[in-house]
């Protein structure tokens, strides 16, 4: 029986000299068929523990398990230790037994880190974040290779430096611009003439984003995460070979490995692309105005840059190879498509380019790009910027996966994972971009990390939910989505089992302006035999995404039809379209507006 110790201080202390005297130590409850499970599989394996009784030793109990809550966050019993590692519960131990980890622990093998994280993105950085927060000892490797023309930036992956933050502002931008067109409808007395200035734009988005970089390598600090801006690339399960700016290499081992290095764009495999085309990795930092420019693609990425490239007045065309939005509801996809082109944005397609020449030099240069239509046309035009959005691809080729046999898919080279986020390879997982078959979205993988982590670290056991995720496509009218597209909808239940509501609708802040009476649109698409269960939510609209985040939460939970209906819409609000859709496209009646 130990003394009586009733400070929190002298409980950790109890704990912490357990740890030492001991290799394993079992905190257990005599009655508890887990503790009796776990002492098991120590006997079946012949190794020696302590096993301290916590319903034995009345108070004494009750503050060693509050101590011992404060060190590992874990409220319950078995709660083991290996040579002063915490493992966990049943379960942890039972599976760190069966991964060989456990076998690690008690031969004594260490390593320089709990977890290596490769990829200081949105995902890796959520997942070392959590794992330090749980108290294990973190690395993030993190290092930008260069576009072809030269740009890199800092930590936080693509969202942050050249993807959703600096993509989001310079649609504002945009926004802003039509704004001030429609001023005048408001009283505001505006020159007739207002002029956008590229420079100053870029200049003060890029101070936005370096203000980002800051705060995490910042946060990075504050919870004692190593940060290394250095190449990883493995040597074998357990150790990578990380080799800096100035070539200084170094290697360095971890117990588990996070892969997430996120992807890049492509380049078409055409004379001329890379030698003289940009991609969205160099736009949101370009240092000149673009002048007359070219998009090449017809992913979001290209829509929405050319939208927003249009919106501050530069001269934009875009060379479409077929569809729109590929994999998007493909209604909603023409009608960006329509209302980009009455406003201006010129479309080439179907088309794919051939080669791109230099007519001359300077910032910006001038390019020739020929191009071949479907029908065998060769057309031809002169661009001052070609930017390539035809889409990622995986940075998996130079990081040493086959050096450990991490299973890619080899038509993407992206790394499949298991349900857990766990490669072919069991003490390495893949979070974010860089995994096959889900989707390219920086909450998914903010959300995959940190579960991930809590998954390998606090014995949790929630997965990431990849279905009836939100998005939104912040063209110059956003389309934001949740669930299936009509298309996927039909191909999954059969056209006989879907209802779809639909309506388009006027903002009140178009009232006062000349702006289209029936661009504005909204659309579910119901499952009859479940009572028109809402399988898929679908609006063109200022703020789409505002809208869309709040309905998704409807979708997630199953909502009917009849609960859009049933709730109470704000008014005026273009979000309230969704509580008064009654004409389905079943009945073929007319579904246009002509006031809010």
């Amino acid at each position: 029986m130990l003394k009586r110790k009733h400070s929190k201080m002298n409980a950790t202390e109890t704990v912490d000299q357990l740890l030492k005297d001991h290799r394993v130590t079992i905190f257990s409850k005599s009655y508890c068929p887990f503790c009796i499970k776990v002492k098991g599989l120590f006997d079946s394996i012949h190794i020696e523990y302590k096993a301290l009784e916590l319903d034995l030793i009345g108070e004494d109990g009750v503050a060693i398990q509050q101590a011992l809550f404060e060190k590992t966050k874990q409220k319950t019993v078995p709660n083991v230790f290996v040579n002063g590692k915490h493992v966990g519960g049943c379960d942890a131990t039972i599976q760190a037994h069966a991964d060989g980890r456990l076998g690690e622990l008690l031969s004594g093998v260490h390593y320089d880190f709990d977890l290596i994280v490769i990829g200081g993105g949105s995902g890796g950085l959520a997942a070392s974040k959590e794992a330090a927060s749980i108290g294990k000892k973190v690395a993030v490797c993190d290092f930008v290779v260069p576009s072809p023309q030269g740009t890199t930036w800092g930590l936080g992956g693509t969202c942050v430096n050249v993807g959703c933050i600096p993509k989001k502002l310079m649609h504002k931008a945009a926004i802003i611009g039509e704004d001030l067109k429609d001023a005048a409808a408001f009283g505001w007395q505006v020159p007739e003439q207002v002029l956008h200035d590229w420079s100053s734009m870029v200049d003060e988005v890029q101070k936005y984003v370096k203000s980002l970089n800051f705060g995490y390598r910042k946060v990075l600090r504050e919870r004692s995460v190593t940060y290394l801006n250095a190449y990883a690339q493995f040597v074998d399960a357990h150790t990578v070979k990380v080799t800096d700016k100035k070539n200084k290499i170094q290697h360095i081992t971890a117990r588990d490995f996070i892969i997430a290095v996120g992807g890049r764009p492509k380049y078409p495999d055409i004379p001329g692309a890379k030698e003289y085309g940009i991609t969205s990795d160099d736009l949101f930092s370009l240092k000149y105005h673009p002048g007359k420019c070219l998009v090449v693609g017809a992913s979001y990425i290209a829509l929405e840059c050319a939208g927003f490239l249009h919106g501050i007045g530069v001269d934009c065309t875009v060379m479409v190879r077929s569809i729109l939005l590929r994999g998007f509801d493909q209604q909603l996809a023409e009608m960006i498509g329509e209302h980009m082109t009455e406003h201006g944005v010129k479309f080439i397609r179907p088309c794919v380019p051939t080669k791109v020449e230099k007519v001359s030099d300077g910032k910006p240069g001038l390019y020739k790009v020929s191009g071949k239509m479907d029908s065998g046309e060769i057309v031809e035009g002169e661009y001052n910027t070609i930017l390539f959005a035809v889409g990622r691809t995986a940075c998996t080729e130079n990081i040493g996966l086959e050096h450990i046999d991490v299973k890619i898919n080899p038509s993407n080279g992206k790394i499949i994972v298991d349900k857990e986020e766990r490669t072919s390879v069991s003490n390495v997982y893949a979070v974010g971009d860089v995994i096959d078959g889900k989707l390219e979205l920086t909450p998914v993988a903010i959300q995959a990390g940190k579960l991930l982590a809590q998954r390998l670290y606090n014995n949790q056991t929630t997965l990431t939910d990849y279905v009836n995720v939100p998005t939104t496509v912040f063209t110059p009218l956003e389309y934001g989505f949740v669930g299936l597209s009509e298309e996927d909808a039909i191909k999954h239940y059969g056209s006989d089992d879907i209802e779809v509501y639909h309506s388009f609708f006027q903002p009140l802040e178009y009232a006062l302006t000349d702006r289209d009476s029936n661009k504005c649109y909204g659309k579910l698409v119901c499952v009859k035999s479940e009572e028109e269960r809402v399988v898929g939510f679908h609006v063109l609209s200022p703020h789409a995404g505002e809208i869309t985040q709040g309905f998704a939460i409807g979708v997630k939970l199953r909502a009917k039809k009849s609960d859009f209906a049933n709730l109470i819409g704000i008014h005026p609000t273009s979000a309230e379209i969704f509580t008064t859709l009654n004409i389905t496209k079943s009945s073929g009646e007319s579904v246009a507006k002509t006031s809010c």
